[in-house]
């Protein structure tokens, strides 16, 4: 087992690589731990994300601009490439079905992605439709899967607008399934007065979310 000054040492290499858009320095690093048995989960999390994280905030702050936010994602998935395969399914005692999808204009996927790997990880049959979804699909793929679960995503204010449309959709022709969004430009409020169930700010929160969401499901059959 490695040191967890080496631990840290490496998730701070991942974390750093990715906000410095450094590829080759984030498969270095997540190779390292691979090699030396350290948890990929944990990797995942508290290197890769983390760096995200931050990323979007020197985005907010109008330091890092698309380009730079693109570049950050090549080297977010250089590392995820590697250390995804070594990642467990954790039992999280809750199976769910969950259909996902960045909405109709936006092609802003990363927040999504990661989301996505969270429920993966968990043990949930995902349908993940992908980016610049139309908002008719979301309706008809939940329908067509009865997902319990229905999460909406948006970095964009003037594509988050959508939104609001999809829950009065699936909320009419499906009042159980239970709708969670997220993105930069959402917030608390937003998801309440749109009717949504739940809000996510980051991965960790969305999962957290869902799992709470489908036990109160389960708990109601």
């Amino acid at each position: 087992m490695a040191a967890p000054e080496r631990e840290r040492e490496l998730f701070d290499a991942l974390k750093q690589g990715v906000i410095d858009y450094d590829e080759d320095g984030v498969r270095e690093a997540a190779q390292a731990v691979i090699d030396e048995g350290i948890d990929a989960y944990t990797a995942v999390f508290e290197g890769l994300v983390e760096g995200m994280n931050e990323v979007g905030r020197l985005y907010e702050e109008q330091e890092y601009f698309v380009p730079e936010i693109l570049m950050c994602a090549d080297a977010l998935y250089a590392g995820l490439d590697i250390l995804k395969p070594h990642i467990e399914q954790k039992d999280m005692g809750l199976k769910g079905t969950v259909v996902m999808g960045v909405v109709q204009g936006d092609v802003h996927d990363i927040g999504k992605n990661i989301v996505k790997m969270m429920f993966d990880v968990a043990g949930f049959d995902v349908h993940d439709l992908g980016r610049d979804v139309p908002l008719e699909k979301f309706v008809e793929e939940q329908l067509k899967t009865d997902s319990e679960l229905l999460c909406l995503s948006a970095m964009m204010t003037t594509t988050m607008v959508g939104m609001p449309e999809v829950i009065k959709k699936v909320k009419d022709k499906n009042p159980q399934c239970k709708i969670m969004i997220g993105g930069a430009p959402v917030s608390e409020d937003l998801a309440g007065k749109w009717g949504a169930d739940g809000f996510a700010k980051d991965a960790n929160n969305a999962l957290k979310e869902a799992l709470n969401m489908v036990k109160a499901l389960k708990e109601m059959q």
